[in-house]
């Protein structure tokens, strides 16, 4: 029998105007390997703001009012070229999520009434048909937040550290090191022995990751934050650094950090700088700005590039990622648990001054979606 239920959309129209509402779907009766869940948990990260609400200027928000309320705001011209191929289409929104398996086809029945997770999209709904080789039991003991967030930020902290291990790169420099990942990051550096240098932009945020263990922890915002990045960097060896932010100069004062501390253990003087190779990643757009590189202090050893997950998993190929996986699993309630500054229903997710406290994507904030709650 199929069900009903409700699901976030959002549309790019050819007139530059995004709408999101939440509409009414039918959920048919699953095939004989797929299953029905009843999403119980979907958190708001970064990567589901870019598909949300990501052109858009906030500034223009306004409540749409009739039949199918929801919020309008218009996207930059500028922005809109770059959007050519979603426009007019309305699309649902939300990586990952966890929930009550609640139909199941004949040769997934095992999984009717289970708990599972899963990245497959369309997550903010009331219920999601996928197949069912791509849920994932939730160990016993496990929630579904807990299990809504298994799958982006945990395996993206270990990309993280696998690609350093890759490249050859000893230690890790992380920006932005509070964020729900950045404490995954600090955690998974503390159990393997690699040396991290996290980077915040306030106290709180210092105190933080002091409580989980974090040795080194900068507070960009404080006086000499350079020259005791250079220290940190001398200390720890750091040559590889991740950064959510994109815009700005802090990649770029990064990059210096490490030539500065290679520079000084160079025997001799070259103008060429240093021969240590230095590799920057961007792997968000918290800031939307242009990103500013400055040649002159970093030499002419080093990589700006860009890091996401799913073509870094392509590239390690099966084995590894599932032996990520697998480590997820077994520690996902407590190297990989995520905290929640707030849980919404999926139409207070839509209430305007809601969306702009989470568009904000305020470090160490994380916002958590259960449908059930209305």
């Amino acid at each position: 029998m199929a069900i009903e239920g409700r699901e976030i959309r959002s549309t790019v129209g050819v007139d530059g105007e995004l709408t999101l509402s939440i509409e009414r779907v039918v959920i048919p009766d699953p095939a004989d390997d797929e299953v029905v869940v009843r999403i119980e948990a979907a958190p708001i990260n970064p990567s589901d703001l870019g598909l949300l609400v990501g052109p858009a200027d906030l500034s223009t928000l306004q409540k749409k009012e009739g039949t199918k309320p929801g919020l309008i705001f218009t996207v930059p011209p500028a922005r809109l070229k770059a959007l050519a191929g979603r426009l007019g289409q309305s699309l649902p929104v939300g990586n990952e999520g966890a929930g009550t398996v609640v139909a199941a086809g004949k040769h997934a029945e095992a999984l009717k009434g289970k708990l599972v997770g899963m990245v497959a999209g369309a997550m903010y709904a009331d219920y999601r048909k996928v197949k069912a080789r791509d849920v994932t039991p939730l160990p016993e003991g496990a929630s579904a937040a807990q299990g809504a967030s298994m799958f982006v930020n945990p395996l993206t902290a270990l990309g993280f550290v696998e690609t350093a291990r890759l490249e050859g790169h000893n230690a890790i420099i992380h920006i932005a090191g509070a964020s729900n990942l950045g404490q995954m990051v600090q955690k998974i550096c503390l159990i393997d022995g690699i040396p991290l240098v996290n980077i915040v932009r306030s106290q709180a945020q210092v105190d933080l990751l002091r409580s989980i263990g974090a040795r080194n922890v900068l507070n960009s915002e404080e006086e000499h934050f350079h020259e005791r990045l250079v220290s940190a960097v001398e200390e720890t060896g750091a040559t590889i650094a991740f950064d959510p932010i994109g815009g700005g100069s802090m990649g770029s004062d990064v990059l210096h950090a490490m030539e500065e501390a290679a520079v000084r253990r160079m025997p001799t003087y070259s103008r060429y700088g240093s021969d240590t190779f230095k590799q920057l990643y961007i792997y968000g757009t918290l800031d939307f700005g242009p990103t500013i590189l400055n040649r002159r202090p970093i030499g002419y050893q080093w990589s700006v590039s860009g890091w996401l997950l799913t073509p870094f998993l392509k590239r390690v190929g099966p084995e590894v990622e599932q032996r990520l996986r697998k480590r997820v699993i077994k520690e996902l309630t407590t190297t990989f648990a995520s905290k929640y500054t707030r849980v919404i229903g999926l139409a207070e997710a839509l209430q305007p001054d809601v969306l702009r406290a989470y568009e904000r994507k305020a470090t160490g904030e994380k916002f958590l979606i259960d449908p059930t709650r209305g």
